[in-house]
């Protein structure tokens, strides 16, 4: 067992309103409870001493380990291949789709042998409220009792095993045979609640086909049939994990305070929902045929309470799943972090920013519905015209724009970008549907902001969009502008900048979001690529005609996921994973890309060859 085993060397399995972290090696190291964004109760993954963790790993000399879902679902299976035999343990979390919330949250872990004999090691180490508050176990015949500050984790097992006192943590080792199975199940509570029911095996298998089966029946629903099918689904499921089923609020990623560079400080929280990532998916959402999803956290924007921005503004840019502005940051010294990367950081402190482009992506999900006529049409309509009314007359302002910098305000063109979105959307919706609008005074601020982005965020000199009015700094969050309709994709102006990003943020298909040194952004260090940017390049060159680049840029791309299809925020230098994971704008962005450039080669001209193959094409 490694103290931090690589970022990506984990699975994600979860219940719709929690989940949970199993490393490649059966260490159970990251989960939070009641919900995303609770304290943790098992965090190994940023404090190996002090965090907690729940092993299930067999120790036997010349065992190697394999880890994979089972096609289409989020059940997760990790196999240990062993001279004595070959062993197997399957993780999971019963599902509650409802839109009730509860605190009961149960993981599932079954060992079994395949062939031969397999020793199995299991441990369970609890560490309740981010390690900082002590617990008592009391252990019995039915199992055993974590009583924490609260909350009870109860640990119940069936087969062979008899738990032992660790301290105040239990351990057991549990030897399978050809054909044996065994099972624990941790069921989290609050202090008061009674019992969990008694666990036996043919309930477990019950529970399985009941997983197995709402996974198969979710993901059918899924209506793209191209040529990227098993990334898209596994995609796709991630992005149902990480979205709370009571509110319909997806959250940012699984995780907090894992780094974007080793030992460095650009470690945040994300177990939120930003108002940018989940407004963007919506398109994507309704075009697989997720209308329900789309359709619930469009109705979690709605019901937001507007006015509470940090500067008086409507909106601010993320909230908790339950739509509570409050996220104060808070660096936890107690912990190492991940391979040391300290601070750890509970709450977002970049709450509290100015970000503009959100009215932007917030009028582009409010304004899109599959049935404009519905029941709540009408007071979806007026929550558009009030943020696009605001948006009129405070529109032409520095803000801390799309990356969260901590460098200053500055005028950067995405934000104005975004803002021509809202305005522009909000202008076809109301002329389209018929809908009372202040449409001389919409259309005259949208051509103004566009006027404005042609002739301050376009540098003559690096014939190219530039990040923010006055600078000559490139900004992948521009490779948008094509894609939300504000420059034709073919446009000598787009295609001049995308020659520019090729140039300098792009190295071997993977893109930087932008280089720190030329626009310091208020934190030392430096990151690696982003992935979103990453795939939003391949949308943009599959939209320009760039076929061959694209496909290749998206077929490269998809070779840094990890050994279940995953990916987090950022690739490194040498091709690991950094940055929270697994990240939800990822996968989104690599949903949209494959659409996009399905729908691209489909249309294309087979006997037509594109001037910008992959760099090997180059050059015979």
């Amino acid at each position: 067992m490694r103290r931090y085993p690589p970022i990506a060397e984990h699975g994600l399995i979860g219940d719709l309103q929690t989940c949970a972290l199993v490393s490649s090696e059966g260490v159970l190291d990251w989960f939070c409870s009641p919900r995303f964004d609770s304290p943790s109760i098992f965090a190994g993954l940023l404090d190996h001493d002090r965090g907690g963790h729940f092993a299930i790993t067999v120790d036997s000399p010349g065992t190697s380990v394999r880890q994979l879902y089972l096609a289409d679902t989020a059940i997760l299976v990790t196999r240990f291949l062993t001279p004595e035999g070959v062993g197997e343990v399957v993780d999971f979390m019963p599902v509650d789709a409802s839109a009730e919330a509860s605190d009961r949250h149960r993981i599932v872990r079954v060992m079994r042998a395949v062939r031969g004999t397999v020793n199995f090691d299991l441990r369970c180490r609890p560490r309740f409220d981010y390690g900082r508050l002590e617990h008592d176990l009391v252990l019995g015949d039915d199992g055993a009792r974590f009583l924490g500050p609260g909350i009870t984790a109860y640990l119940q097992a069936v087969g062979p095993i008899r738990p032992e006192r660790d301290g105040s943590d239990v351990r057991a080792t549990v030897t399978l045979h050809a054909g044996e199975m065994a099972a624990v199940v941790l069921t989290m509570d609050d202090a008061d609640a009674e019992p969990p029911y008694t666990v036996t095996e043919e309930g477990l298998r019950a529970e399985f086909t009941a997983v197995l089966h709402f996974w198969h029946v979710w993901v059918g629903r899924c209506r793209y049939r191209g040529r990227w099918q098993e990334m898209v689904n596994r995609s796709v499921i991630t992005l149902k994990l990480l979205t709370y089923a009571p509110t319909g609020a997806p959250i940012a990623a699984a995780t907090m305070g894992l780094p974007e560079q080793e030992s460095g400080e650009r470690n945040w929280d994300y177990r939120y929902t930003w108002i940018r990532d989940a407004s963007l998916s919506v398109r994507a959402m309704i075009d697989l045929g997720f209308t329900e999803e789309a359709d619930a956290f469009r109705a979690w924007l709605g019901r937001l309470r507007v006015g509470n921005g940090p500067n008086g503004e409507p909106l601010q840019i993320m909230y908790r799943v339950d739509g509570e502005p409050h996220l104060d940051e808070e660096v936890l010294d107690h912990w190492e972090g991940w391979r040391g990367s300290a601070p750890v950081r509970t709450g977002n402190g970049a709450a509290d920013q100015l970000q503009m482009d959100i009215y932007g992506e917030a009028v582009y999900a409010l304004s899109q519905s599959t049935d404009f006529t519905d029941v709540a049409a009408y007071e979806r309509w007026q929550r558009v015209t009030a943020l696009l009314n605001w948006l009129v007359d405070h529109w032409d302002r520095p803000d801390e724009g799309i990356w969260e910098t901590r460098g200053g305000r500055k005028d950067f063109t995405y934000s104005r970008l975004m803002c021509w979105v809202a305005l522009d959307r909000g202008i076809r919706h109301a002329t389209t549907h018929a809908r009372p609008a202040d449409l001389p005074r919409w259309t005259a601020t949208r051509d103004a902001i566009f006027h404005q982005i042609m002739e301050r965020g376009w540098s003559e000199e690096r014939q190219a969009f530039v990040q923010h009015y006055g600078s000559n700094v490139l900004d992948a969050s521009l490779l948008l502008m094509p894609i939300v309709g504000f420059i034709s994709p073919r446009d000598p102006r787009w295609l001049s900048t995308l020659d520019a990003m090729d140039r300098e943020l792009v190295s071997d298909s993977l893109v930087h979001r932008y280089d720190p040194a030329a626009s310091p952004d208020g934190m030392s260090g430096s990151e690696g690529t982003f992935s979103l940017c990453s795939f939003l390049y391949v949308d943009a060159l599959a939209r320009a005609g760039r076929l061959d680049q694209a496909r290749y840029a998206f077929d490269k791309m998809l070779t840094y996921a990890n050994h279940v299809g995953l990916f987090a925020e950022e690739i490194g230098p040498t091709g690991e994973q950094l940055g929270n994971f697994p990240q939800a704008f990822t996968h989104l962005a690599l949903i949209t890309a494959a659409m996009s450039l399905d729908t691209e080669l489909d249309n294309a001209d087979p006997a037509q060859a594109g001037p910008h193959g992959p760099p090997f094409a180059r050059t015979v």
